[in-house]
């Protein structure tokens, strides 16, 4: 199955539509376009996971660092609509279901247009894409420790690797 992430915004509303897998993939080009939307600011996201058929911790990281922003921002949430049991089970098992609303049921989301990941072929190009994809996935992996502190026993292993390699990869050569 195609994956892919469609984005678009009905009034005060963000929509995030995830067909398929939800994973490191797309996180780092969400975590942008959920950024420029708060900057422009728009302070209530609603994700529709009625085609969306796995999520990795990545993806789910970046959801949980939008809702911890929009939290730090007052006002702001971040909600789950037509999400299925393993979606539910997934947010559930990491604590996700304390920082935003889940639903089985919602509204239809608008027309979305795909968001586009933005990617160069250029060695240079390549080797940054792969640092922001480093940090992207520490940045959304702190989150869930965030989000819920028991998740830094599951996570710590993770962190570290992710640490040592933007260590690595960083650019002092």
């Amino acid at each position: 199955m195609q994956s892919s992430i469609q984005v678009g915004v009905n009034g005060p509303v963000v929509w995030v539509r995830v067909a398929g897998r939800g994973s490191f993939l797309e996180s780092g080009s969400l975590k942008e376009f959920a950024r420029e939307m708060v900057n422009r600011g728009y302070r209530e996201f609603v994700f529709d996971l009625e085609e969306c058929v796995m999520m990795d911790s990545t993806f789910m990281g970046t959801m949980a660092g939008m809702a911890l922003r929009l939290k730090e921002l007052g006002g702001g949430h971040l909600r789950v609509i037509h999400c299925g049991q393993r979606s539910r089970d997934l947010l559930s098992g990491l604590g996700l279901d304390q920082i935003f609303e889940i639903q089985a049921d919602g509204t239809t989301a608008p027309e979305c247009e795909e968001l586009t990941a933005t990617s160069g072929d250029a060695t240079g190009k390549a080797e940054a894409a792969k640092r922001d994809q480093a940090g992207t996935m520490l940045e959304a992996h702190e989150a869930l420790c965030q989000a819920a502190p028991e998740n830094l026993t599951r996570f710590k292993d993770v962190l570290e690797y992710l640490k040592q390699d933007l260590q690595h990869e960083s650019p002092a050569k």
